[in-house]
């Protein structure tokens, strides 16, 4: 099982849609998928089918030990599963930067979970900041997906994490979490500002920026209020054909196979 932690500090720039919709494509091809809902919005839950609060979440792992093992559910997607999030997770943040291993302890949990092989790929969905949670969360994970909205205050978001990524990697707490990627989200083909920082990104970070770009789309906002993914609820949309490719890529890159025509 490898964890990728889908992370950004900025807000609205499509960690959940990222989430949910790559691993939605991915299990489609028939590669199991857990995501794991780390923001206390809980919105990878909602747009997953679920109401938050009515399952146990990671809080239950993070702060009473509970297995983790104990807290994943089925989705109504086939090989798609899902550990919730609630507003518990809200307090979370406090009660665990009191303890002296906050850092690592989901660290040490997920070392545990890895160990049931209950998926391929466990998409970590973190909340927009950069505080315990998320911190926990690159403390925890192999690889590092970055959504990245196409627009300037975007770039500047990307050196923040970024550089979180690499204080995380020299203190010690996961010095092997690798940039896997970056994904340009929300891009407008009509403007020029897009293309300027799709530019620019692929200038600076060439090896890791997916050659993939999700379209700004409307069914990929409408999709999460009817609890599906974007492949049930739009599946010929412009965000679909955008997610199936960025499957196609993700799997390029991870198992060597091969990418969609278009991609």
């Amino acid at each position: 099982m490898k964890i990728i932690a889908i992370a950004n500090q900025k807000g609205g720039v499509g960690k959940t849609t990222t989430s949910v919709n790559l691993g939605a494509c991915l299990a489609e091809r028939g590669v199991r998928v857990i995501v794991l809902d780390l923001d206390p919005q809980a919105n990878a839950t909602s747009a997953l089918g679920f109401t938050p609060g009515e399952q146990d979440s990671i809080y239950q792992a993070l702060v009473n030990g509970a297995p983790v093992a104990e807290l994943v559910v089925p989705t109504k997607y086939d090989n798609f599963s899902l550990i919730p999030s609630d507003l518990e997770l809200a307090g979370c943040e406090i009660e665990l930067a009191r303890a002296d291993d906050h850092l690592v302890r989901l660290r040490r949990m997920l070392k545990e979970f890895k160990k049931t092989d209950a998926a391929d790929y466990l998409f970590l969905d973190c909340p927009p900041s950069l505080g315990v949670l998320m911190t926990s969360a690159l403390a925890a994970a192999d690889e590092l997906i970055v959504p990245l909205q196409c627009e300037y205050f975007g770039l500047e978001g990307l050196a923040k994490i970024v550089g979180v990524h690499e204080q995380i990697k020299n203190s010690g707490a996961n010095p092997e979490v690798v940039l896997e990627g970056i994904v340009m989200t929300m891009a407008d083909a009509r403007t020029n500002l897009s293309s300027l920082v799709i530019n620019d990104v692929r200038r600076v970070f060439p090896e890791v920026t997916y050659q993939t770009i999700i379209p700004r789309n409307i069914r990929l906002g409408e999709a999460p209020s009817y609890g599906q993914s974007i492949i049930e609820y739009a599946p010929t949309s412009s965000g679909a054909i955008s997610y199936r490719n960025l499957a196609e890529e993700f799997l390029q890159r991870h198992a060597g196979a091969p990418v969609a025509a278009g991609a």
